[in-house]
């Protein structure tokens, strides 16, 4: 990092009227948490667990979920201390890991997103080549390819941003080190970060989006072809779970990103992150599992297996 940076360490300014709540807030936060956290573990566990849910489908949501789960786990403790403790400092080189992990993980989750509704698209309109198509090998590579271009694109971003000056102030105007209020916070020139920002931002979510787009209309039309009311219930459960979430996920992420002026929207913004970073991750379990046969089956089975175990 050679650049003209005397800032050691910089604060989060969290949410200052909700300063006198700190302790509920860090219980209900926390609550979250620990039940995104079990919630995204259950999905991870019971794939590997039982054979009848080692398929395409449940690979990628089990994927996900650990993302999920690595992608909170690196915000939403350091929001626990703040509500907590009121310790709102974070070193210069800790708050450039966290935004790298931030944005790292949210590409690869949105990446991931598009490939799922790929998965869904070859199930459901393609079923005669699905297996063939859609084998381990090709998951595998899916994956793969999601993290490295998340990983290729994001790490650029994040060490230009660290090239930049930041001779002070010093204060985050967010919960956690976000890359907007990092680059207004800098004295260096920061058109060319901020449009960087904005062009990967919007080129990861309208890429994600089209393919989502694209692979859902076509699902729409085939279903609405199904000769028999029960198949195309059946076909659309499958989907209306993923449909839920990626209405979630793009709306706040939108609303945070797809913007290239951000100066006066930071506080609007907090709000619309912290909805991705605490509900969102929260419901994906329960989203996708509340309304699965399969899911439902596997768990009864595994908890009595471990009864019997006993």
């Amino acid at each position: 990092m050679k650049n003209g940076t005397s800032v050691q360490e910089f604060t989060l300014e969290g949410f200052p009227a909700a300063q006198q709540l700190g302790k509920i807030l860090f219980l209900v936060h926390l609550l979250a948490y620990l039940a995104s956290i079990a919630g995204n573990a259950v999905i991870v566990a019971i794939t590997c667990a039982d054979s009848r849910l080692q398929t395409p489908m449940y690979f990628f949501l089990s994927i996900f979920s650990f993302t999920e789960s690595c992608l909170i786990s690196a915000i939403i403790p350091k929001l626990l201390v703040i509500f907590l403790l009121g310790k709102q400092t974070i070193s210069f080189v800790a708050c450039f890991i966290q935004a790298f992990v931030f944005v790292f993980l949210g590409a690869a989750g949105f990446l991931l997103i598009a490939v799922m509704s790929l998965d869904r698209y070859l199930a459901i309109c393609k079923p005669l080549h699905y297996a063939t198509v859609m084998n381990l090998r090709t998951c595998c590579l899916l994956v793969t390819a999601c993290c490295a271009l998340g990983f290729t694109v994001m790490s650029g971003l994040v060490v230009k941003l660290s090239q930049l000056s930041f001779c002070g102030p010093h204060v985050i105007h967010h919960f956690f080190c976000n890359l907007s209020p990092l680059i207004h916070l800098s004295c260096s020139d920061t058109r060319s970060v901020e449009t960087l920002l904005f062009v990967l931002a919007l080129c990861v979510l309208l890429a994600s989006l089209i393919i989502t787009i694209t692979a859902y209309s076509n699902i729409v039309v085939t279903i609405i072809g199904l000769p028999s009311a029960k198949e195309r219930q059946k076909a659309f459960s499958t989907c209306s779970s993923h449909l839920i979430v990626l209405s979630l996920m793009y709306g706040s992420s939108a609303f945070i990103y797809m913007k290239p002026k951000q100066v006066n929207r930071l506080d609007s913004n907090k709000e619309a992150a912290l909805v991705n970073m605490v509900v969102t991750p929260l419901l994906n379990p329960v989203i996708y599992t509340l309304r699965n046969k399969q899911v439902h089956q596997a768990l009864r089975e595994t908890v009595c297996r471990m009864k019997t175990s006993r």
